[in-house]
């Protein structure tokens, strides 16, 4: 159960500076820590859940945001919202997302239409990062409903609210697990394991992994991570390790600047680049163990 004490704060953000460039205001307020951005009345807003008392959260939030968009003139402002107002909030937001032919994403108080495609992922906005409000989670399930084979066994690194590894499993991966660090995230990727009634199939392993962690879990037919480059760059041997020959990797999180980078020493690590999914300023990329 969430703490029915828990606060949030409320972000909202604009620079006149970025009007034709809306995307990076709203992926800076994703890599604070939200969970989905709203535009108002020019504003972008999203809600953070954060220790730091207001000041000192809009200081280290402005300047993460100047650091992160290369934008100078953001306007930033932040206030405490109860947790029950916040996912009210997000109601107003979210409705039903396709996101290919086949794969769908929708809160619970939004109706399934009669056409909808064979999978839908049942996902409310939560403490849990990972929603398809962002273009690193679209990129992976673009990239995931092409590899995946039934009884697949497959391996989510750095797991959040736990989409990719149900997506995995609705799409016919028998064997997932789904390794997610944070505390906050577990309890919601389980409960939304749950609701989407794949605990049977995808197993929660809760705590941090490096590349002698990963390699326990060989062999595996597919790894994805959707986590910060420099951590994807400091797991490859572990990725790698965790895979059979010819097995597909899937990694995300990545700027656009950042992916010749990675698609160089991701190649380097002995695997054979396949795909790219651009989506606004991120990029995911599929490669296959060489």
């Amino acid at each position: 159960m969430s703490d029915p004490g828990l606060r949030w704060i409320e972000v909202g953000v604009r620079s006149p500076s970025a009007e034709d460039r809306a995307s990076l205001l709203v992926d800076g307020l994703l890599a604070l820590g939200g969970r989905a951005a709203e535009e108002r009345d020019g504003w972008y807003i999203t809600h953070v859940h954060s220790s730091l008392d207001l000041d000192a959260y809009r200081s280290e939030a402005k300047s993460l945001l100047c650091s992160y968009t290369g934008l100078d003139a953001i306007e930033l402002h932040a206030t405490w919202r109860e947790h029950e107002d916040w996912a009210e909030t997000w109601k107003r937001g979210l409705g039903f997302r396709r996101i290919t032919d086949r794969i769908a994403v929708r809160p619970s108080w939004v109706e399934e239409p009669d056409d909808a495609p064979a999978v839908v992922i049942l996902l409310d906005p939560g403490m849990a990062f990972g929603t398809a409000e962002h273009g690193t989670t679209r990129g992976c399930l673009r990239l995931l409903d092409a590899v995946v084979t039934s009884g697949a066994r497959v391996l989510d690194v750095g797991a959040g609210s736990g989409i990719l590894a149900i997506a995995a499993a609705l799409l016919g991966a028998s064997d997932v697990v789904a390794i997610e660090g944070d505390a906050l995230a577990c309890e919601a990727l389980a409960a939304n394991l749950v609701s989407n009634r794949v605990e049977d199939r995808v197993r929660l392993v809760e705590g941090l992994v490096d590349s002698d962690g990963l390699s326990t879990y060989a062999p595996v037919d597919g790894v994805m991570a959707n986590i910060e480059s420099a951590t994807l760059t400091r797991l490859l041997e572990g990725f790698r390790a965790a895979l059979r020959q010819g097995g597909w990797l899937i990694l995300s999180g990545i700027l656009a600047d950042e992916w010749p980078s990675i698609r160089d020493a991701t190649e380097q690590s002995g695997f054979r680049w396949s795909e790219v999914d651009a989506d606004g300023e991120w990029r995911a990329g599929l490669f296959y163990r060489a």
